[in-house]
């Protein structure tokens, strides 16, 4: 199925890395027209309009995941490559944020009631001195949108409490993210922590954020390098699926 809402499909034009183009493209051709008019209405920040039209495809009979998988997060995903490529700021992210938040006040409360076990627990926070969270918020969206228990530290997060919230909240995967180049050591830090816990081997850890490569993750001895929020997801399922292996090795 083809990308028929013309708005939408001029959305789509600001994703240009083939990769990101085959995975949000492939997402969008699966929506009808009117999960991608969700979509849409979510990019533009219609909170009022999101909210009636997911409460509209709730009374047809679309099911709440069906919602969540097809309308509101594969608008959000354009969101993430749009804030991340400075098309968009934080304004912007913030308006298409509530209407995301208008979305899923309907959906919640359904997914929460069935009872499906969580594709797992994930921490997320900002690491010490950085008080940007944007880029966080926006995977921590994603990352519960796609199933995943997310507990949020917030920003200025130091190591400590990175290594507290491993032993209160037992999560497969730890995210840290930073905006300014200035903290990034602070990710290293954390993680020979992490080390001189003895509790590396527990937990995968993943680093992302504006000025963040694949280089210094790996040079950090990250586990895993979340480009944007869609990356973020893929990656925590790879690393939960490592650790899994790892347990069973």
């Amino acid at each position: 199925m083809a990308i028929k809402n013309k708005g939408l499909a001029l959305e789509f034009e600001y994703v240009t890395r083939p990769g990101e183009q085959k995975h949000i493209g492939e997402g969008l051709d699966q929506a009808d027209e009117f999960m991608q008019e969700i979509a849409y209405q979510l990019i533009i920040g219609a909170h009022t309009e999101v909210g009636r039209l997911t409460k509209n495809a709730l009374d047809d009979g679309y099911t709440a995941n069906h919602i969540l998988d097809n309308g509101l997060l594969n608008g959000m995903a354009i969101v993430g490559v749009k804030f991340r490529d400075n098309v968009i700021f934080v304004p912007e992210v913030l308006i298409s944020a509530r209407a995301m938040k208008a979305g899923m006040a309907f959906i919640e409360p359904i997914l929460s009631a069935s009872g499906i076990e969580p594709l797992g627990i994930v921490v997320m926070g900002t690491v010490k001195g950085d008080l940007h969270d944007i880029g966080k918020n926006l995977c921590i969206m994603m990352l519960r949108g796609a199933g995943f228990v997310v507990h949020d530290l917030g920003v200025d997060t130091s190591a400590e409490e990175f290594s507290d919230a491993f032993e209160e909240h037992s999560p497969q995967v730890i995210g840290m993210s930073a905006l300014l180049t200035t903290t990034m050591p602070n990710m290293g830090r954390t993680i020979s922590s992490f080390e001189d816990l003895g509790i590396r081997d527990e937990v995968r850890l993943m680093v992302g954020g504006a000025p963040v490569t694949q280089e210094f993750a790996d040079e950090m001895g990250a586990d895993g390098y979340g480009e944007n929020a869609v990356d973020c997801v893929d990656v925590t399922k790879n690393l939960i699926k490592m650790l899994e292996e790892l347990k069973a090795s």
